[in-house]
């Protein structure tokens, strides 16, 4: 199984990296493909936009915010899919988000969902 880190989108790649996978459903702002240098864009993991709408990345709605996102991955075995199989495929594997909250963000939640 691949060793899974999570970063920030708009930090310079690193061959560190592995396999670089956006979480977010919106592509990030001022952001080129080029530049970003994503493999694959898993925009059916994000969150939905209910949800991270009600979040609005407040530090305090946290615990809730990663109760509700589980139960919406718990809810969707199939958008999960390519990510497992990626885990198995790769060595090394960075879940990478827009958000400014290091974190409080869905990336860091989802790291923390497929641990458990």
């Amino acid at each position: 199984m691949a060793k899974v880190s999570v970063k920030r989108v708009y930090l310079p790649p690193d061959p560190a990296d592995g396999c670089r996978v956006l979480v977010d459903r919106l592509w990030p702002r001022g952001l080129s493909k080029d530049k970003a240098q994503i493999d694959h864009w898993l925009k059916a993991l994000a969150p939905s936009d209910a949800l991270r709408k009600w979040f609005s990345h407040e530090p305090a709605r946290w615990d809730e915010f990663r109760r509700r996102y589980f139960a919406e991955l718990d809810d969707q075995p199939e958008a999960l899919a390519p990510l497992r199989a990626l885990l198995k495929q790769e060595k090394k594997l960075t879940l990478l988000f827009g958000a400014r909250d290091e974190a409080h963000n869905n990336a860091v939640a989802l790291k923390e969902y497929l641990r458990a």
